[in-house]
């Protein structure tokens, strides 16, 4: 990391943050906790609000992933992947979608994906990741395809999650906050 792992004898956190996280984590911290944790604020808000785009939203949660894997891929932020590759499969995704995501975004997935191991609305999902990443924007002609397999909270939902870890993209290469050993 860019800057050093944060440590309670470096900046002292409330117990009951420092609990909150941990429990978030299943008992341990990551290094993103680690990056975290020099900010109380950031910290808290991070963990409630991550909790709920990870775990609080009933919209597919392995179409959520496969967005999220897309940022990840399309912004280099490796942590990202190493965290959430496993999460796509856990959620029902295959290992043959995950290589069909790296194999379309080789090319300009932002246009458009073709791949036969992707289905329609994974296609459709990866693209519209790939747009808000890059371009920011989402082209009307895909914002218009999205509407016909996705009702609006479903949208809010998968467009949250994707916005919400372009973030945590930029943060983890900001920070040079790398995969644990």
């Amino acid at each position: 990391m860019r800057i050093p792992s944060w440590t309670p004898e470096q900046k002292a956190q409330p117990q009951e943050l420092i609990d909150a996280i941990k429990a978030r984590r299943g008992g341990e911290f990551i290094n993103l906790d680690l990056a975290l944790l020099w900010s109380e604020p950031v910290a808290r808000g991070w963990n409630g609000f991550l909790k709920e785009v990870r775990t609080g939203l009933p919209t597919s949660r392995k179409l959520r992933e496969i967005g999220i894997c897309t940022v990840a891929l399309l912004t280099g932020a490796h942590y990202e992947y190493v965290h959430h590759a496993p999460d796509f499969l856990t959620a029902g995704g295959t290992q043959n979608e995950l290589d069909a995501l790296a194999r379309v975004l080789k090319g300009d997935a932002r246009l458009g994906v073709k791949d036969p191991d992707l289905d329609e609305v994974s296609s459709l999902v990866i693209q519209y990741a790939a747009q808000m990443t890059l371009d920011v924007r989402v082209s009307d002609a895909v914002f218009e395809a999205m509407k016909k397999h996705f009702d609006t909270t479903q949208i809010v939902e998968i467009t949250t999650a994707i916005a919400t870890y372009n973030m945590v993209a930029r943060f983890l290469l900001a920070l040079g906050v790398n995969p644990e050993t």
